[in-house]
């Protein structure tokens, strides 16, 4: 009954936005000119064994009262699967660099205990481990994105750990893999070799790092039927000259360099502020530096046309996402923070950039699935709850690999605050590969709705469906006392004179099949 009131709440409020009288913005897509296909490893996720984000927040062990398939979580596994996860990082991040894969593998009860240096301190006994990965990586369908060692290992061990996932027949690591329960080779989709190691990783220079990648690269080989994929760890906040000096001196195998860029409200200031209770101030700040995103992709990618015109490599943006303060009372290495609309805000932006270059960014993974950071899922025992983002990653489900549209706006205002402003309206439109024409739409006020006319260049839009998310507060959030507090509402839109008129309420995501 609640969800119904919702509902109607909803549909009342776009109603009466619908007298709107503020500038109309003009969407125009031209559905007869296709562009590259959006891949949909770019609604990648990343799980790094950091704070709960793997230990209790997905991973209870098998022996657990709380309902698991092989140690996982079920109902996170099953919220996984609703989102179509296409890829999944693991095991770092900086925690890569400190990973001795072998201490994962074997009986879980005689597997040697770690201490994780780089958050918090806290004892790892190892209980999810390689085959762990795997069974998690099969349970929800995605492909596995292993992260080697460089920072502490050797070629040697990035070699022989590859052997081990991937190696069939009868070496001594293929055999070792099915002795701990595992015949048929894992599938890694893709190896990563090289983590920050302009910092945790290192603290290398572009020119030593890519002589160490080199080193491995030329060792890491895939014993299976599919290749795996290499990915050369890229600069600091997608330092150019990073992906300069690799684009030109890989001489080793890779498919990708990769860029890690997180949102921080008041970049440069005293502190990253909180995740919710925020003014307007921290609001417009977040959503700037969510869009500066497009500003380190556009300039990165320039330098890959230049360096590399027959496109050898692409972008991997593996790390991205919000960081704020922690949640007061938790252990400050932790990296656990409340998800607000404002992140859902952040997450759509992002895809709408990544598909704007998705000729050449092949995959991102946003930090991190559960507990830890933008996280999709947050877990208090045996509780759960779905936060904004994971719902914005749920409505563009239809864009995984579909193909790109241009799209062009037309008095498009700013959205300002002080010295600060933004474009107030955002857009993306594709393909789906179910043959219907997506578009999705962001509206950056927190104050005021936005009308906005479609119009399809070589086609007729006869009428739109789908869904939009928003709250009255720019820090509304999902709660384990009230879950679902921000969840999609459906929205349905018809054509008045060949165009699709849609009012979109302050501080929104929208995605909409537009029906031709």
């Amino acid at each position: 009954m609640k969800l119904i009131k919702r509902a109607l709440c909803c549909v009342g409020m776009l109603a009466a936005q619908a007298v709107y009288a503020g500038p109309e913005v003009a969407v125009t897509v031209d559905v007869a000119r296709p562009g590259a296909v959006i891949n949909k490893n770019v609604y990648g996720q990343f799980a790094e064994h950091l704070g709960t984000g793997i230990y209790g927040g997905m991973w209870v062990g098998p022996e657990s009262k709380t309902p698991n398939i092989k140690g996982w979580r079920k109902d996170v596994l099953d919220a996984l699967k609703d989102l179509r996860v296409p890829v999944v990082r693991w095991p770092g991040g900086c925690f890569a660099d400190e990973y001795d894969w072998r201490d994962g593998i074997g009986p879980r009860g005689k597997r040697p205990v770690m201490v994780n240096t780089n958050w918090g301190g806290v004892v790892d006994n190892n209980a999810v481990g390689t085959h762990e990965f795997f069974d998690l990586i099969e349970l929800i369908g995605a492909d596995a994105y292993v992260n080697g060692n460089v920072g502490t290992g050797s070629p040697r061990e990035t070699a022989q750990w590859l052997e081990y996932m991937t190696g069939d027949g009868q070496s001594a690591l293929a055999r070792l893999r099915a002795r701990n329960g595992r015949a048929k080779p894992f599938k890694v989709a893709f190896f990563g070799i090289g983590n920050e190691n302009w910092g945790c990783g290192g603290n290398m220079t572009a020119a030593y790092f890519t002589n160490l990648y080199n080193h491995h690269a030329t060792f890491a080989h895939s014993h299976g039927a599919q290749a795996t994929k290499l990915i050369a760890g890229g600069g600091l906040d997608g330092d150019v000259d990073w992906t300069d000096y690799l684009s030109r001196n890989i001489r080793a195998p890779a498919s990708a360099i990769s860029l890690h860029y997180y949102t921080v409200p008041g970049r440069g200031g005293s502190g990253k502020g909180p995740a919710t209770g925020f003014g307007e101030d921290q609001w417009i700040s977040a959503l700037k530096d969510a869009l500066h995103m497009g500003e380190l992709l556009a300039r990165n990618v320039a330098k890959l046309e230049q360096n590399d015109p027959q496109k050898k490599f692409t972008l991997a943006v593996d790390e991205w996402g919000t960081w704020y303060e922690p949640t007061p009372g938790t252990p400050p290495r932790f990296l656990q923070q409340q998800n607000s609309l404002r992140d859902a805000l952040v997450a759509a932006l992002h895809f709408h950039i990544f598909h704007a270059h998705a000729d050449r960014v092949s995959m991102a993974n946003i930090a991190q699935m559960v507990n830890v950071l933008q996280a999709m899922i947050l877990t208090d025992g045996n509780a759960m709850v779905l936060t904004p983002t994971y719902h914005a990653f749920r409505m563009h489900v239809p864009f995984q690999d579909a193909v790109s549209l241009p799209v062009k706006l037309d008095n498009n205002p700013q959205y300002t605050l002080g010295g600060a402003g933004i474009p107030l309206l955002s857009a993306s439109a594709a393909r789906g590969k179910d043959g219907k024409l997506y578009l999705s739409l962001v509206n950056s006020s927190p104050k005021d709705a936005v009308a906005v006319s479609v119009a399809l260049a070589g086609a007729v839009g006869k009428s739109a469906s789908g869904s939009v998310l928003t709250a009255a507060a720019m820090d509304a959030h999902n709660s384990f006392a009230s879950p679902k507090a921000v969840m999609p509402t459906p929205f349905q839109a018809r054509a008045d004179r060949g165009k699709l008129p849609i009012t979109l309420p302050p501080k929104s995501v929208a995605v909409v099949a537009v029906h031709e």
